[in-house]
């Protein structure tokens, strides 16, 4: 499966960026509702063992996620979830590594198709991968920008542009908006330079980079800190409330919020 390969190299690449990372350092405020290095340490280890965990035990993983949920509701993610993990700083990061890195190889072998349990609806397992490493890549960003590192991006993001696609239907109704019968058509530059198309010719379009595009899916830029080139009332509209994960709506950040500290 190769999408478990790809959440392998998409830790990999944050792992790289957060290696110097020492003592008061982990306490850096990011960007991100005012999550620390550690918060979001502490998120991606804990959906991680989640994801894992759905895999190796199903009723184990239904009673945490209950409880989970439940803490969720009450007293929000970031509390939530450092109840639930106790290490913090280097010891948490080699923790993650020793995970995700384990996860890679066994994951790597299983039936994509196979489904499992999560918060949500059931998945298969490849869009278990995917969701970790759009989780991965989207909060790595907030790291990225807050050390000052510029990322470099390989074409293993089309699986959360893929992702982005196919989450147009749910950016409207978790906003509570009518569906429009037509999704944009959408020209975007890989990375590598290759082009990928989606959807039908239409009056309305999205064309520019496929990390831009990516990056307004799992709302860590606002799309007019981007370069896309909107076309039409639909593809507008899109790009306000695109969301490419669960949960309720959340409101992108504002122009200018997110960016890359200059060193």
């Amino acid at each position: 499966m190769e999408q478990a390969q790809d959440l392998l190299d998409e830790s990999e690449a944050l792992y790289a960026v957060l290696a110097d990372v020492r003592g008061d350092g982990w306490d850096q405020v990011t960007q991100f509702k005012g999550w620390t290095l550690n918060d979001v340490m502490v998120h991606l280890h804990f959906w991680n063992q989640m994801a894992d965990l759905s895999l190796q035990d199903e009723d184990a993983f239904a009673a945490k996620v209950g409880a989970v949920m439940g803490g969720i509701a009450k007293q929000g993610f970031r509390a939530t979830e450092n109840a639930m993990v106790s290490v913090r700083g280097e010891p948490l990061r080699e923790a993650w590594r020793s995970l995700y890195t384990d996860m890679g190889a066994r994951w790597a072998d299983l039936d994509p198709k196979r489904r499992v349990k999560w918060a949500g609806p059931d998945m298969s397992v490849r869009s278990s991968m995917t969701a970790r490493q759009m989780e991965t890549w989207a909060h790595g960003q907030e790291v990225f920008d807050i050390l000052g590192a510029e990322r470099h991006e390989m074409d293993r993001i089309k699986n959360i542009v893929v992702l982005g696609v196919n989450t147009f239907a749910w950016s409207y109704k978790v906003n509570g908006r009518p569906v429009p019968e037509v999704m944009p058509y959408m020209t975007l530059v890989a990375p590598s330079g290759a082009i990928w198309t989606f959807g039908e010719p239409s009056d309305n379009g999205i064309n520019g980079s496929a990390v831009e595009f990516a990056q307004v899916m799992a709302q860590t830029r606002n799309v007019t800190d981007t370069e896309l080139k909107l076309d039409g009332p639909i593809a507008v509209e899109w790009m306000s409330i695109a969301q490419c994960f669960a949960g309720g709506a959340e409101t992108p950040p504002t122009q200018g919020m997110r960016h890359r500290i200059a060193n």
